[in-house]
């Protein structure tokens, strides 16, 4: 919970992701007598001015300050992009799936 609180600072902090989307944090922990840890989500609401570009650019910032860098998944509607690395190519792939997708074609 802490890395997503620390990316959902870093997130509401950037000027571009501020002005074009709401960030919130929801969990769930285990039910009484339930094993397990608690499901965590960085939520992500956009307007009209979201930028794909800026969104995973703003990630890939964040993920370079962390000591350990989280392996970080992407999810809208039924389609998952996965940042592991973050070199450019990878950066390049999501933004590119992450537009064709918001334009309708499922990221194809």
């Amino acid at each position: 919970m802490e890395e997503l609180r620390s990316l959902q600072g870093w997130l509401r902090s950037d000027p571009v992701m501020r002005g074009s989307a709401t960030v919130g944090v929801r969990g769930s922990a285990p039910r009484p007598g339930e094993m397990g840890t608690a499901i965590d989500v960085l939520q992500l609401v956009t307007g009209n001015g979201w930028s794909a570009a800026s969104f995973v650019l703003a990630l890939v910032a964040w993920r370079r300050t962390r000591p350990q860098r989280p392996r970080l998944e992407i999810r809208r509607g039924d389609t998952v992009f996965v940042l592991t690395g973050g070199s450019d190519e990878e950066v390049e792939r999501v933004i590119r799936a992450l537009d064709a997708d918001r334009d309708g074609d499922g990221g194809q």
